[in-house]
């Protein structure tokens, strides 16, 4: 008597298995490869200072991709992020004559009221999430450079430069509020019944609304926390520069943060959220681009190093799209 053992023919098993690990693990991989071959090239890359610098930069573009994990978990994307931030850029300047806090408080209230608008084209009123969004882009930055004009304006106040400039035991008070907002959203994500939806919702909304679940609260929720959230890397921005330049400043962001959330693990079919994924997708992000700066690399190259990496990402994810 003989036994049959039947052998997979596809490949596609083994296959499936290894986009997985590297869709979940290959970020981490990716960092620890790079900060080698960093700091073969420059041993005073992982100093402190260096670091320190690096936080400052990392800080803006990881609260904006965490924003955009939530929204491409619900299978959408929102690229007013960018002149979000400039519009919250621009009200910083006008306001201060009554407060930072108000100022500032003012400021985070329109980053809400651009996710608002976002948020609502997509849920009521069926718009698709890239056209939606792509019209608020365009307009939000035209309002933003109306209200503070085309040159950039100093900012002075002691608050919004504390926050963009000053550091708490060593590490940049920036980066103790991206820290913050981090276990904040993933705790959100991973520990609430609003996560669970989230989830849900970019899994399959039809399913999702015939199960009963609040669909377009949860949409609108997810664009209103990403236009508060670039609305606070605006401020942080204005902050660590000391000007408000609405025309300059945000540009290129939202091209950051979905590639840092892709790169993460974040598949763009929604149905998933990585929050670290996202944060090391983030830091790989800016070390690349800092390790390629400081060896003269052109920026152009940059460019088709970060446009490999979406490539790479999507694939990695592809075969979590099928559905």
């Amino acid at each position: 008597m003989t036994t049959a053992t039947i052998e997979p023919t596809d490949g596609r098993g083994p296959r499936v298995r290894a986009l997985d690990l590297a869709q979940r693990y290959g970020v981490y991989a990716a960092l620890a490869v790079l900060l080698a071959v960093a700091t073969s090239l420059d041993t005073q890359f992982l100093s402190g200072s260096n670091l320190r610098v690096q936080l400052f930069q990392t800080a803006p573009t990881l609260l904006v991709s965490l924003g955009m994990a939530l929204v491409i978990g619900t299978e959408g994307v929102d690229l007013s992020v960018g002149a979000t931030i400039a519009l919250a850029a621009s009200i910083i300047p006008l306001y201060l004559g009554y407060g930072p806090v108000l100022a500032i408080g003012l400021a985070l209230l329109m980053g809400a009221v651009a996710g608002l608008l976002g948020g609502a084209m997509v849920a009521f009123a069926g718009v698709q999430p890239i056209v939606a969004t792509l019209a608020l882009m365009i307009g939000l930055r035209g309002v933003a450079e109306l209200l503070n004009g085309d040159a950039a304006k100093p900012v002075l106040d002691a608050t919004v430069l504390g926050l963009g400039e000053n550091t708490l035991l060593g590490v940049p008070v920036m980066a103790w509020i991206a820290a913050a907002v981090t276990l904040a959203v993933g705790f959100t994500v991973r520990r609430t019944t609003f996560g669970r939806q989230l989830v849900a919702v970019g899994d399959n909304k039809r399913a999702s609304l015939l199960a009963g679940l609040p669909v377009q609260r949860i949409l609108v929720t997810v664009y209103v926390v990403s236009g508060v959230l670039a609305a606070l890397a605006g401020v942080l921005i204005v902050g660590h520069g000391a000007e408000a330049d609405p025309a300059n400043q945000g540009l290129d962001m939202e091209l950051n943060a979905i590639t840092a959330v892709v790169v993460g693990g974040t598949p763009l079919t929604g149905g998933r959220v990585r929050v670290l994924g996202t944060v090391a997708g983030a830091l790989f992000m800016q070390l690349a681009t800092a390790v390629l700066i400081q060896h003269n690399v052109p920026a152009s190259t940059t460019q088709i190093v970060e446009a490999a990496l979406i490539c790479l990402a999507v694939y990695a994810s592809r075969d979590r799209g099928t559905r």
